[in-house]
C-alpha cells in the first residue's frame, strides 16, 4: 500500500506540474493584457504597474517566480481586484462552490443508492421501468437547460423559492437541485447494474440459507460488495460536480469560483485565472488519488492493476 500510495503521489505532483505550467504559458500568450481596456491608461502609470507585477520581466524568469510562490502556497495578487490576493478570493468563494457541490454529491448518494437497489431487487417490475425512465431523464438532460426550466416554474411562477443570490438554504434547493440531478440518476445506473450482479451470488445463497432476514443479506452482504466498483466512478463524479457548479453559479448568480473564473477570464486576470486552475486541479487530482487509494484498500486488485498486474 505504501509503495502504491508513493506512485501514485509521485504522479499527481507531475500532473499539477504541467496542469500549472500549461496553464502560465497559455495565459501569457493570450492577446491583449491584463490592463488593456477600452481607454488606454497614460504611459507612466503603464509602466509603473508592469514594474510592479513584474510583467516586464523574461517570461523564465516570471515562471521561476511563479512556481517558487506556488510551492509556498501563494497564489499572487489579482490584477483587477485591488488589494486582494488570489488566496482571500479563493477563501471567499470556495465555501459557496463547497457547500453546492457536497449538497449535490450528497442528495446523488442520498437518493441515487436507494433507487440504484430498488431497482436491482424488483428488476421487470413497474417499479424497475419507473427508475429507468427517470434516470434515462436524468442522464439526458443537461444542468444548463434543467435550472432554468426549475427556476421559471419553481421560482418566477410559483414563488416557493428565491430566484437566485447567496441567502438562506431556500437559496441553495435549486442550484443544488439542478445540479444534482445527473449525477443521481448516474449514481442509480450504477448500483443497479452492480446489484444485479453480485445479488444472487454463492455467499448470498449461504447468507439466506443461514436464515439471515432479506434485508440484512442485502445491506450487509450484497450492498458493500456491490459499492466497491461504484467507487471508482465517484472520484470522477466529484470532480464533475465541483466543476459543473461553475454553470449553476453562474444561472442563480452565486458568489462562488464560477464568477470569479468567468470574470478573470474576459477581464485577463492572469493570477485569478492561473490560481482557480491551478487550485481546482489540486483539489480533483487530490479527490481521485483519495479515492484510488481507498479502492486500493477495499479491494487490493486495484493496486495490483497500478502495478500492470491485472487486465
Amino acid at each position: 500500500m505504501l509503495s502504491y500510495l508513493a506512485r501514485r503521489g509521485a504522479v499527481a505532483v507531475v500532473v499539477l506540474w504541467i496542469i500549472a505550467t500549461l496553464t502560465f504559458f497559455l495565459m501569457h500568450n493570450l492577446p491583449g493584457g491584463p490592463f488593456m481596456g477600452e481607454k488606454r491608461l497614460p504611459e507612466a502609470i503603464e509602466r509603473n504597474i508592469v514594474e510592479r507585477y513584474r510583467l516586464g520581466e523574461p517570461i523564465h524568469r516570471q515562471y521561476k517566480a511563479f512556481l517558487t510562490n506556488i510551492i509556498r502556497g501563494d497564489l499572487g495578487p489579482s490584477f483587477r481586484y485591488q488589494g486582494r490576493s488570489v488566496n482571500q478570493l479563493l477563501g471567499r468563494a470556495f465555501p459557496v462552490s463547497a457547500s453546492v457541490g457536497l449538497l449535490a454529491l450528497s442528495l446523488a448518494l442520498g437518493v441515487g443508492v436507494p433507487l440504484g437497489i430498488k431497482g436491482a431487487i424488483r428488476e421487470g417490475s413497474p417499479a424497475d421501468r419507473l427508475i429507468f425512465l427517470l434516470t434515462g431523464l436524468g442522464m439526458s438532460v443537461p444542468t444548463f437547460v434543467l435550472a432554468p426550466v426549475l427556476l421559471y416554474v419553481f421560482a418566477l411562477k410559483l414563488r416557493w423559492l428565491p430566484p437566485a443570490l447567496w441567502g438562506g438554504p431556500a437559496h441553495l434547493v435549486l442550484p443544488v437541485v439542478s445540479l444534482a440531478l445527473f449525477p443521481t440518476a448516474l449514481v442509480a445506473k450504477l448500483v443497479q447494474r452492480s446489484m444485479a450482479d453480485v445479488l444472487w451470488g454463492d455467499y448470498l445463497h449461504l447468507a439466506r440459507a443461514k436464515g439471515l432476514p432479506e434485508w440484512m443479506v442485502l445491506y450487509r452482504h450484497a450492498l458493500p460488495n456491490a459499492l466497491v466498483p461504484v467507487l471508482a466512478y465517484i472520484g470522477p463524479l466529484t470532480a464533475g460536480i465541483l466543476t459543473g457548479s461553475f454553470v449553476v453559479e453562474g444561472i442563480f448568480a452565486l458568489p462562488g469560483l464560477g464568477e470569479y473564473f468567468v470574470n478573470s477570464i474576459y477581464n485577463r486576470d492572469y493570477g485569478v485565472i492561473m490560481g482557480v486552475a491551478l487550485f481546482y486541479s489540486t483539489l480533483l487530482v487530490g479527490i481521485n488519488l483519495a479515492f484510488d487509494l481507498l479502492l486500493a484498500y477495499l479491494d487490493p486488485r486495484f493496486a495490483l492493476w497500478g502495478r500492470g498486474g491485472g487486465g
